[in-house]
């Protein structure tokens, strides 16, 4: 049967060398190599005793774990009570977290500003003080005496435009340039 000649089909195909490719060497085992048993002993995880009450455990997992379905989806349940666990106990930490800034931040805000955030008006407005003629005055004339504040008022008459202007800058009047 073997007269060391190769098939015909195969010695039609041409054979390369390639300095790319090695064979596969034999491994050598060390002294102490032993081989394993065939049958393993019994588990020492607690396994039941009598094989009545064990399920059959049919779905195998490419690593080789054997597991009965009920038990598949005890330990899917178990990790979904676990996420839930954690996912909850994350959103308080979360909440607590939110709940210190937006506390830090209203307190910074009542220094910076007491009172403003206690009372429902949100415009500000100065409080004027009550003169006996009844004419409102300008806190920006407050350095100006009351004369002079009503020569002032009384030469320019503000319109809408100007009005805003005027609080700002305390009513200016025009005049000509000499020189």
């Amino acid at each position: 049967m073997h007269d060391n000649r190769p098939h015909p089909l195969l010695a039609q195909v041409p054979l390369t060398v390639s300095p790319f490719v090695s064979l596969p060497t034999a491994t050598t085992l060390p002294y102490t190599y032993k081989t394993l048993p065939s049958t393993l002993p019994q588990s020492s995880t607690g396994a039941p005793a009598s094989s009545s009450e064990e399920k059959a455990k049919y779905v195998v997992s490419a690593s080789g774990h054997a597991a009965h379905p009920d038990e598949i989806i005890a330990s899917c349940e178990a990790l979904k009570a676990y996420i839930q666990k954690v996912q909850d106990d994350a959103n308080k930490e979360l909440k607590s977290w939110e709940d210190k800034i937006e506390a830090r931040e209203l307190a910074e805000k009542r220094r910076v500003a007491p009172g403003w955030l206690d009372s429902d008006a949100r415009i500000l407005e100065p409080e004027k003080k009550g003169s006996s003629s009844g004419a409102q005055g300008n806190l920006m004339d407050a350095d100006v005496s009351r004369a002079e504040a009503s020569t002032l008022q009384s030469t320019a008459i503000p319109t809408r435009e100007g009005d805003e202007l005027d609080r700002a800058f305390g009513g200016l009047s025009m005049r000509p340039k000499e020189g």
